[in-house]
């Protein structure tokens, strides 16, 4: 059961952050009814398949606090920051049971005896049902009746799990009716009783929705074909006889063609007698039918509302496996573009530009999968902000915008550290305390911003405080004591920001648990350049501080500037280059061999790659200048050629070259030589680190 109880734990993990984010959601709009309904549904569907799956301990643990929740809803219990406090950590224990790690028991028994104590005697009961995590909100519950068929696959038995656990979650759920089917079980001797050989029609009539229904069946959703239909509703048709006639079901639920329901009407004997004698149609069929008939003719027909968009669960090695060989794809296409252009046959050019364009659709397309909504990522920091400022003594509120703008999941996956630790110093160093902050005139609630948003090829992450602001003067003292500038340095707030990515640099006199150590924002660093991304400070005293990351949207596939310096190439991410100009010798002479640029009235230093590389041979005549965009500087970066744009599908170095200095990665060319991706910000540092001076 090994692979269905990591799909568990994966499912599980992700109720919990869509539990945490509800709960954090509900302590500042208690009495939101749609919120404590989203409370609801997660821990039961984890308490719901916990016992399925050998966790008895989590479905024996999260007993009571579905109880406490339902007389939330009944307005008996009221939603305060005990309760918040009791249902995060709650939260806490249950990863680690999942995680199988070592349990306090005597905190696990101390939060289940708070939950109880909150429990007034008279609705302590003995087992919490399942309709009370999925009812309708409003007084009166609308009842609808569903058509369920639930047909397993044949090796669901030998993954552990019980069908008829399933089926008596479904009679919790309202009034059901289970008709078992057996057409294809097979005699005795053919039979193989570790494969399951029956299927399930359910009709079912409940005040629960079909999101209820699905969750019942979330963790075996691969194993069994499952379809729910909505059939009749209160509001409807009145009398008995408006209900469908029983060759109208059968056909319905797929168990007769139209042809062969035609003909059994051409005669004069029951529907369902005459489907039987001629084998048409099983005869548990029709007995279903005839239930489904029955039942429905106690309702009322009423709207139907299509179901939920269906998605499906990838592995994420499957997802990488086939964007690399989107890649590949996109390599082998510019062989044959460069091939059919080099041969200048007009039919063969035809069919690599077609099959360009389908290339270029397939990779938009894969790529369009792996992106993910940053507000995934924004939500679990909800706790983080809650959990720190009260550790500090600090009210602090965390308000988010953008959640729903994508970036690739690679991307999103490592952007969690780095915005831990900005989060951390936003909370520590930024905000105020509460007699500070009155003094200065602001609320007494601190407000931490976490923003996105697209700008071309790239995003756009914000971290914003409403604090006091950085200390220039502290950096600036702090710099000077570590060597990094001299004291009579002329410099400007922006020159003097970035020092605080420096390894071990911190203006805080006593050190904490929290911080101190000089460790934290070189780690911010790090982590951003390590996504070929860029980070950007401002601040102003008094009003707060914010930190832009400028991330690009995929790690896999870049559109890139084709250069070449003798017979290397190279490549520059395009969406850095603003634009290219001519180099030539007596431009060099003009400007005294300075390596600066007058480009319409404005200086713009540039680095000769040729010189950072060592490139052998002679400089043409006429050089190239690509400028671009470094940390918010214009540079430039001189080729001997520019060969024009190229899709890049990157590919890493490998252990042997992981310190290489200048470059991010490498790429294949359409005729097999490799190219090296530039790391712009990185040759920029490596100049100046060289006392070459631009």
């Amino acid at each position: 059961m090994e692979k269905q109880i990591n799909v568990y734990r994966e499912e599980t993990h992700e109720l919990l952050a869509e539990l945490e984010s509800s709960i954090l959601e509900l302590e500042e709009s208690s009495g939101d009814a749609e919120l404590i309904d989203r409370v609801f549904r997660p821990m039961h569907t984890i308490k719901g398949s916990a016992a399925m799956f050998g966790f008895e301990n989590i479905s024996d643990f999260t007993h009571h606090i579905e109880t406490v929740f339902d007389l939330v809803r009944d307005r008996k219990v009221i939603v305060d920051k005990k309760l918040v406090d009791l249902t995060l950590a709650a939260c806490d224990q249950i990863k680690r049971m999942i995680n199988k790690k070592e349990i306090d028991q005597e905190e696990v028994d101390e939060i289940k005896d708070a939950f109880r104590q909150m429990i007034p005697h008279e609705d302590l009961p003995e087992k919490t049902s399942f309709v009370s995590a999925h009812r309708h909100t409003g007084e009166e519950l609308s009842k609808v009746s569903y058509r369920i068929r639930f047909r397993p696959h044949p090796s669901i038995l030998k993954s552990g799990a019980n069908p008829m656990l399933l089926l008596d979650e479904l009679r919790e759920l309202g009034d059901c009716s289970v008709i078992v089917q057996v057409p294809k079980v097979p005699d005795l001797e053919s039979l193989n009783p570790e494969n399951c050989q029956i299927y399930w029609d359910v009709i079912l009539t409940t005040a629960c929705d079909m999101n209820a229904i699905k969750d019942i069946f979330i963790f075996v959703e691969d194993q069994c074909e499952l379809t729910i239909d909505v059939i009749d509703e209160e509001g409807g048709l009145e009398y008995e006889d408006d209900y469908k006639r029983l060759g109208e079901i059968l056909s319905e639920r797929g168990d007769i063609n139209t042809h062969d329901l035609k003909t059994a009407l051409g005669s004069q004997k029951r529907v369902g007698q005459l489907l039987v004698e001629t084998k048409m149609v099983a005869p548990d069929a029709i007995e279903s039918a005839l239930v489904e008939q029955q039942h429905i003719k106690r309702m009322r027909r009423a709207r139907y509302e299509a179901a939920t968009e269906s998605s499906i669960r990838v592995a994420s090695e499957k997802l990488d496996g086939l964007v690399d060989l989107v890649g590949e794809l996109v390599t082998v296409q510019a062989h044959l573009m460069q091939k059919a252009a080099i041969q200048e046959d007009a039919e063969l050019l035809s069919i690599a530009e077609e099959v360009e364009r389908l290339t270029g659709a397939l990779r938009e397309n894969t790529m369009g999968i792996r992106m993910l909504p940053v507000g995934t990522t924004f939500n679990k920091f909800k706790r983080v902000v809650r959990d720190l400022s009260a550790e500090l003594g600090k009210d602090v509120a965390l308000v988010t915008e953008g959640g729903e703008t994508e970036l690739d999941k690679t991307v999103i996956e490592r952007l969690g550290d780095p915005l831990v630790h900005i989060i951390r110093n936003c909370i520590d160093h930024g905000i105020e305390t509460h007699e500070l902050r009155r003094q200065a005139g602001k609320p007494s609630r601190g407000t931490v911003t976490l923003s996105a948003e697209h700008s071309g090829a790239h995003v756009l992450i914000s971290i914003s405080d409403d604090g006091k602001g950085l200390d220039t003067q502290a950096i600036r003292i702090k710099a000077v004591e570590k060597g990094l500038i001299s004291p009579d340095a002329d410099m400007s707030d922006s020159d003097i920001f970035p020092f605080i990515f420096t390894p071990g640099f911190s203006t805080v006199e006593n050190v904490s648990d929290l911080s101190g150590r000089g460790v934290g924002m070189d780690v911010v660093k790090r982590g951003i350049d390590g996504l070929r991304g860029s980070v950007e400070i401002r601040s102003e005293k008094g009003k707060g501080t914010a930190i832009i990351l400028k991330l690009p949207l995929t790690l896999a596939i870049i559109d890139g500037l084709m250069v070449k310096i003798s017979s290397d190439h190279y490549v520059i991410p395009l969406s850095a280059v603003e634009e290219c100009i001519e180099l030539t010798q007596q431009d060099v002479q003009n400007d005294h061999g300075r390596h600066i640029v007058n480009l319409r009235g404005k200086i713009v230093p540039y680095l000769r790659l040729r010189e950072l590389f060592m490139s052998e041979g002679e400089s043409p005549a006429i050089e190239m200048i690509v400028i671009t965009e470094v940390n918010g500087d214009r540079i430039g970066f001189v080729a001997d050629r520019v060969l024009g744009e190229h899709q890049t599908v990157i590919k890493g170095l490998g252990r042997a070259y992981k310190n290489a200095k200048g470059v991010s990665g490498a790429t294949i060319l359409g005729d097999g030589t490799v190219a090296l991706i530039l790391d712009l910000p990185d040759l920029v540092h490596l100049s100046e680190s060289d006392n070459r001076k631009l």
